[in-house]
């Protein structure tokens, strides 16, 4: 009897002992699984704000350039093109100037004239300068009006005041700008919806189309070089985007941003 008590002890010990060897590699390979699935998140969260990041200051490098390239046209293109219609006009003042000639004369100042309103939209497209002048909402309303007469679309809009700094009213103008491009070339519509609403310490734009729509889950894996450069002018405007959109549905954007 004794010989079988100790047997079952020793039994009893064994399994307990086994078990809790059991508990102790069970805990340690889960608490080993969620530390590497910790580092894997981690990894791509880092990745994400490395690629973010990358993003942020090519769009700085962007504006820029942009603004470079504006104030070259300005400085540069347009004073020259400026003098050489001035000097074109005198000389057509001339009395005895042959008809041949002022034929010549005529055809350059055309396309001077022609080559000076080009390089003056162009330097606008690149930085718009009612934003400095006049604010946000009359260079968006500049915008939509130019969108509309140009391509025929209906652009409904109601926009709301708001207290941005000069590069932040850049970034939402360029988000704007961004978002009705894709609807016209991508998503092939002709009517577009603009609300612009200022909360308490933020604002909130909501943007519709009635164009093919696209699947937004696509978007995610894949996203187009417009789409990301939103996406980041949406981050350093501390905001938040959302997406709706479905096939032959038209497609919805929701931002959200809060002031800094």
């Amino acid at each position: 009897m004794g010989n079988e008590k100790h047997v079952i002890e020793a039994l009893v010990y064994g399994i307990i002992f086994l078990v809790l060897i059991s508990v102790g590699l069970i805990l340690f390979f889960h608490y080993s699984r969620r530390k590497i699935i910790q580092k894997e998140k981690e990894k791509v969260l880092l990745k994400v704000s490395y690629q973010q990041k990358i993003l942020q200051t090519s769009i700085a490098t962007q504006e820029a350039e942009r603004k470079r390239i504006a104030q070259d046209l300005h400085d540069a293109i347009s004073s020259k093109l400026n003098v050489i219609s001035l000097t074109t006009n005198v000389l057509l003042g001339e009395t005895d100037m042959k008809k041949d000639q002022k034929k010549a004369l005529k055809k350059i100042l055309d396309v001077t004239t022609t080559t000076l309103e080009s390089s003056r939209k162009i330097a606008h497209d690149l930085l718009p300068p009612t934003i400095e002048k006049f604010g946000l909402t009359i260079a968006l309303e500049e915008l939509f009006e130019e969108f509309s007469s140009t391509t025929g679309i209906d652009l409904e809009h109601s926009l709301e005041e708001l207290h941005l700094s000069e590069i932040n009213q850049l970034h939402l103008f360029r988000i704007l700008q961004e978002l009705i491009n894709n609807s016209i070339t991508h998503g092939k519509a002709n009517e577009l919806t603009v609300y612009l609403e200022k909360g308490k310490n933020s604002f909130t734009l909501r943007y519709q189309d009635n164009g093919i729509g696209f699947d937004p889950g696509e978007t995610i894996k894949s996203p187009g070089i417009g789409l990301q450069n939103i996406k980041s002018r949406v981050k350093i405007l501390n905001g938040k985007i959302s997406i709706d959109s479905h096939k032959n549905q038209g497609s919805t954007f929701v931002i959200h941003c809060k002031y800094e």
